[in-house]
């Protein structure tokens, strides 16, 4: 397990505060330990600060102990049904724990954890030492949220048994496919007999194993305190959480898209840290200094002897390796090649790519369009003069208008939100003044946030792509503008639903004689958002005017599918001027919903996503080579069917901005990205249907 299965998927709709909403300042006089203290805090965050005001009560406490005991053993692996026994005597005294600073539930299960994972893998070592067959009819259940523990340890050993097994067997018909496909490029190859293949498969899941418990080892007291901390603030709602020291970190380098350091990727391994991908821009792109596969062996910085890291936690040898811009970190590190050399990099400011805005210019005939993708809403909410999202926009705007393109595609897919402020700012670039957004605080106070420049960026045709997993900014402004009737939303059926602002709470500002060490920091639910219209998004989302079939349709995902969700409610609508050049829309809208009615390959989406669907339910599988054979030729069956999906390609032509052309010709990382980029617009059927619509509103 990797400790970022913590971090929230999404970013949410944050804005910065330090603990705005009280006066109290913590004071540590050296007297009681960390876990004490933190609980201490976050008792008070909770019960004076987040915005439902939920009691700490007994229903609040047994919602804390579901999520943590789904934190420890999500798959039902380690505990037994005595563990859990044992356990349930603290299900509704976890609230009294918080307020009495009581750690003893933690310490408990914690301690069980350890135990149980140290068994666990010492009986995995057993039991891939034992030969295994596959003619014997038995099936194994992979539904974890439905199996219940094991009653006792001689059924968990048999729940292990058969999850290796499962293991070995997968990996056995991976290899045979990979056989396969090696006989059809090369007619000569000779194909590895079943022995051969069986041996390597019990490799494969052996070293899958090794790193999965290797992983464990690296997580310390310190990770699963945050665990249990997380669960009191999941308690209260979905996207209130704890962030240990590393989470915050890493919270802040990806709302900014970016961090000092080298560049480099880092995984894991049993014989040292290896480099697991190369960040473009960074020193070690810039320098070709290091090659994904090399193995770091020790780090030093600058002249200072180095140090070991074989054996070390990822963390740890993250905080080794990453530094201050200008500062000189040296690696000793083992080629791919088996060589040995101490590589020395000059740390710098490195930015993610990714992260950030960009644009490409897309051709229909006699028009032309511009697409713009934002993966965030970001900010430095350390610098704001840094590069952010709004300005970002403004600027990729700009560029568009410079190539005279008749239309923007704004792509909000996948989009989990970000800063409250600039959100704001880029619904503004659309109207000419007018309200975005009310925001309501804990005590009802009301707050509408407006654009008020008078400006207006882009004024010409505006459609924005949503899925479900367009989320809290990305609704706010996507409801704006669809209230407006500024841009037509295009996309799945609705949005993710999250209508809430959370605030980001540095503890370590909070506490006065800090002698206890990095903090971290809370993400606190401090307040909700509403449309101008007076409704809220939370759980309901953002309805699409077009409503385009999506593979993922049929699966359960959004904020109504998650624990303890704040409820939709509506409030007064405010005053705004709707925007007078969209009569068009309704003759464009309904002209795509026949495109879609009568389109064979969205047809062929909609049946897709029922099979996927399908194939998420099926949980129970065959540990029988021919049963589970069937099944998986059955599963490959489909997915030929559906390879017209994967394969199709629009008419479509695609372009970057000149500035981009320009990089590309000197920079093959710059045109590698830029080309798959195009070949994924160029099969994104969401994008040609836009370009359809954006054709019948300048008719």
């Amino acid at each position: 397990m990797k400790k970022n299965i913590f971090i929230l998927f999404f970013l949410g709709l944050i804005s910065f505060a330090s603990c705005s909403f009280t006066g109290k300042k913590f004071e540590h006089t050296g007297e009681g330990d960390r876990e004490r203290y933190l609980m201490d805090v976050i008792e008070y965050l909770i019960s004076r600060g987040h915005f439902s005001q939920r009691t700490l009560d007994d229903a609040y406490s047994k919602r804390v102990y579901k999520a943590y005991l789904q934190y420890l053993d999500p798959q039902k692996r380690y505990f037994i049904q005595s563990d859990i026994n044992e356990f349930k005597k603290s299900e509704t005294k976890l609230d009294d724990d918080l307020k009495n600073k009581d750690t003893s539930f933690f310490t408990l299960t914690y301690t069980r954890l350890k135990e149980r994972i140290e068994e666990a893998n010492k009986l995995a070592e057993e039991l891939l030492k034992q030969p295994y067959e596959f003619s014997k009819e038995e099936t194994i259940d992979l539904d974890y949220e439905k199996i219940p523990y094991t009653k006792d340890k001689k059924a968990l050993k048999e729940r292990w048994r058969k999850l290796i097994k499962y293991s070995i067997l997968s990996n056995i018909l991976i290899k045979e496919k990979e056989e396969q496909d090696k006989k059809e490029k090369d007619a000569k190859y000779v194909v590895k007999d079943s022995e051969t293949l069986k041996k390597e498969a019990l490799e494969a899941t052996q070293k899958s194993f090794e790193e999965m418990f290797l992983s464990y080892k690296d997580l310390t007291q310190d990770d699963w305190f945050g665990v249990y901390l997380n669960s009191y603030m999941e308690a209260t709602d979905p996207h209130s959480s704890y962030m240990a020291p590393d989470i915050k970190e890493r919270f802040d380098r990806d709302i900014s898209g970016k961090f000092e350091g080298i560049g480099a990727v880092l995984q894991k391994k049993s014989d040292g840290i290896r480099i697991s991908d190369i960040i473009m821009g960074g020193p070690v792109w810039k320098g070709k200094l290091l090659e994904v596969g090399d193995l770091i062996l020790k780090v030093g910085q600058g002249a200072d002897d180095p140090v070991d890291v074989i054996g070390m936690r990822l963390e740890d040898a993250v905080k080794l390796i990453k530094g201050k811009k200008g500062t000189e970190v040296r690696l000793t590190v083992k080629r791919m090649d088996g060589s040995i050399q101490v590589v020395p990099i000059k740390r710098d400011v490195v930015e993610i790519e990714e992260t950030f805005a960009k644009s490409a210019l897309v051709k229909n005939g006699q028009h032309t369009y511009g697409v713009i993708n934002l993966p965030s809403f970001y900010i430095n909410f350390n610098n704001s003069r840094e590069r952010n999202s709004a300005s970002d926009m403004a600027l990729e705007i700009e560029k568009l208008k410079k190539e005279n393109v008749e239309g923007i595609i704004l792509d909000l897919r996948n989009n989990g939100g970000g800063s409250l402020s600039k959100v704001v700012e880029i619904g503004g670039l659309f109207i000419k003044e007018g309200p975005i957004v009310q925001v309501r605080s804990a005590n009802n106070s009301m707050q509408v946030l407006e654009d008020s420049d008078g400006i207006v960026q882009w004024d010409k045709p505006l459609i924005i792509l949503i899925n479900e997993l367009s989320a809290s900014a990305s609704e706010i402004l996507a409801a704006a503008m669809q209230d407006y009737g500024r841009a037509i939303i295009l996309g799945s059926k609705q949005s993710f639903g999250k209508g809430t602002v959370q605030e980001l709470i540095d503890l370590n500002r909070e506490v006065r004689n800090n002698l206890l060490g990095d903090m971290g920091a809370v993400k606190l639910t401090r307040q909700k958002f509403y449309r101008i219209n007076g409704g809220s998004t939370q759980l309901k989302g953002v309805n699409s005017d077009i409503v385009i079939p999506d593979r993922y349709q049929y699966i359960k995902v959004g904020e109504r599918e998650l624990e303890n969700p704040l409820p939709w409610d509506e409030i007064h609508k405010v005053a705004f001027t709707p925007w007078k050049q969209n009569q068009n829309f309704p003759t464009a809208i309904a002209n795509s919903k026949k495109r879609i009615e009568a389109s064979p390959l969205f047809k062929l989406i909609d049946e897709n996503a029922r099979w996927v669907q399908k194939q998420k339910d099926e949980n129970t599988y065959s540990l029988e080579y021919n049963a589970y054979k069937k099944q998986v030729d059955e599963s490959e069956a489909m997915i030929k069917k559906f390879k017209e999906l994967t394969e199709y390609k629009s008419a479509l032509q695609f372009a970057s901005l000149p500035a981009e052309e320009e990089k590309a010709k000197t920079n093959e990382d710059v045109k590698i990205r830029r080309d798959r980029w195009h070949e994924s617009l160029q099969k994104d059927v969401y994008v040609e249907e836009a370009v359809s619509v954006l054709n019948d509103l300048l008719k």
